[in-house]
């Protein structure tokens, strides 16, 4: 019989693993190699609810597996020396684990690659460990247009609005990529001493309080704390205040699918340590009325479905922002933005000085993924 080989993290075990084995086991002999505990919390920087001997316990008890073993290396490819000895005739992943790294490898080896949809057995929920562990997870915020209108020495020349959507966590999100991963785990610090808030918008009042203690040099910008609260997407106005004068929220179910389709995360890298934006600044009236109609037009081009107009909102946020603080970004990230002119309507990053490029796009791109918006 073939050798056929899988990789994966196995964690939170569930049928949909199981249908996985199950499939992957009729093209021959399966051979799992799991990640150790070392490597989960390399790539995902946390630790597993279960360690690597329950995990390989569970695999191995599954009856579609030959063998499972704790795979030998590091990295994405840390199967990699498991694949030496083991020269299998197929490696299978399914969607969400279909990396370039691993194509290559097995073009690289002669070893067919296989990516099989996500499927369920009948009769039973479709499952993946990203849904059932972002439903125990706090979401991260995504800013779209308009971002900086949220602090008053920007917003005190011109009012205008800022863009979020709240977004599903993924295990592979940059620590410092501008998805508001700062203000989240002082999210996590919170929910110790009142984890029950049901007001979404209250509770980003407190939240927001708690992140800018008196005293603290840089008030964080509420976008983030609102972004993270408050599910779909959302338009917060501002005139010269820390607080919205205005939040506009739509969950529309059809319109939340249309932007899931229509936005592509590249990764670019993290922002560096001890960045500051805010030495350089050139802020003029007529920069912050640019800035600030970009999120205008970004919210009424989601509502009406206008992947054009939308596009043209991240780009010219982007460029209010180089204007306005140039320090924002830099030759090489506009480089790489600009190499992404022919595949998108439109593009800018998450955050300043690195990041994720955000492509406006309804074509796949190499190296990008899509995001899921929760409602």
């Amino acid at each position: 019989m073939k050798k056929i080989m899988v990789s994966g993290c196995y964690d939170l075990l569930h049928a949909g693993h199981v249908t996985f084995f199950e499939t992957a086991a009729a093209y021959g002999e399966l051979y799992v190699r799991i990640g150790s505990d070392d490597n989960v919390q390399l790539l995902k920087n946390h630790s597993t609810q279960f360690n690597e001997d329950e995990r390989l316990y569970m695999a191995q008890s599954v009856k579609f597996v030959k063998e499972a073993r704790i795979a030998s290396g590091s990295g994405y490819l840390d199967y990699e020396p498991d694949r030496a000895e083991l020269q299998p005739d197929m490696f299978i992943v399914n969607e969400e684990g279909d990396r370039s790294e691993k194509r290559e490898l097995c073009e690289k080896y002669g070893v067919e690659y296989l990516v099989l949809p996500r499927i369920s057995r009948e009769g039973l929920p479709l499952r993946s460990s990203t849904a059932v562990k972002a439903g125990n997870q706090l979401p991260y915020r995504l800013c779209l247009a308009g971002g900086w209108m949220d602090q008053p020495f920007i917003s005190m020349y011109a009012p205008g609005s800022v863009v979020t959507i709240q977004i599903e966590p993924r295990d592979d999100f940059m620590d410092r990529g501008g998805l508001a991963t700062s203000t989240r785990k002082t999210w996590e610090q919170l929910t110790k001493y009142n984890p029950a808030i049901e007001d979404c918008h209250e509770l980003a009042k407190i939240l927001f309080g708690y992140e800018n203690p008196p005293g603290k040099k840089y008030i964080s910008g509420c976008q983030d704390a609102i972004g993270l609260t408050h599910p779909g997407i959302n338009r917060l106005d501002f005139d010269g205040g820390f607080w919205p004068e205005h939040i506009e929220t739509c969950v529309d179910d059809a319109i939340c699918e249309w932007l899931e389709n229509h936005i592509v995360l590249v990764p670019l890298f993290e922002r560096p340590a001890g960045y500051d934006p805010l030495l350089r600044q050139n802020i003029t009236r007529a920069g912050v009325q640019r800035l600030g109609m970009t999120g205008k037009v970004c919210y009424e081009a989601i509502l009406q479905k206008d992947l054009k107009g939308f596009g043209a909102s991240l780009t010219a946020t982007h460029d209010a922002w180089r204007d306005l603080l140039p320090l924002t970004t830099n030759r090489e990230i506009d480089d790489q933005l600009n190499s992404y002119n022919d595949k998108c309507y439109g593009r800018i990053t998450t955050g300043c000085g690195g990041g994720y490029i955000i492509l406006a796009s309804d074509r796949d791109i190499e190296g990008g993924f899509r995001v899921s918006v929760r409602r």
